[in-house]
């Protein structure tokens, strides 16, 4: 399985930036697809997911924000970020779950400047 995220960059507080993720495989093989965020010296957090039955989650920091989505035809999975903070400022994972196996993508920098 193979992840590959893109669409990582630099903006100014309160714009918007939308991040990919393209899957290798077919979207609907694995449980769920979700993104999670991780700054220098600390452990990566969930922002959120979407699972095979299209149902969306959120972390708490990022609802009403951020809005996860897929098209099932080009095996790619996304991320909208509006409203962007500097605390948003981190790598970017894509993490694929399918049973006991988890897959993650190399990770894509986004950056908040205030």
């Amino acid at each position: 399985v193979r992840l590959v995220e893109s669409g990582g960059g630099s903006v100014q507080a309160g714009e918007s930036l939308t991040l990919s993720c393209a899957v290798s495989e077919l979207l609907n093989s694995f449980n769920n697809i979700g993104w999670f965020r991780q700054t220098p010296g600390n452990q990566r957090d969930f922002v959120a997911q979407i699972d095979s039955s299209s149902r969306e989650v959120y972390a708490d920091s990022v609802k009403g924000r951020f809005t996860v989505s897929r098209t099932l035809g080009f095996r790619t999975v996304f991320l909208t970020m509006s409203d962007l903070k500097a605390e948003d400022t981190a790598v970017y994972y894509c993490r694929a779950r399918r049973g006991p196996g988890i897959y993650w993508g190399q990770g894509t920098q986004v950056t908040v400047s205030s």
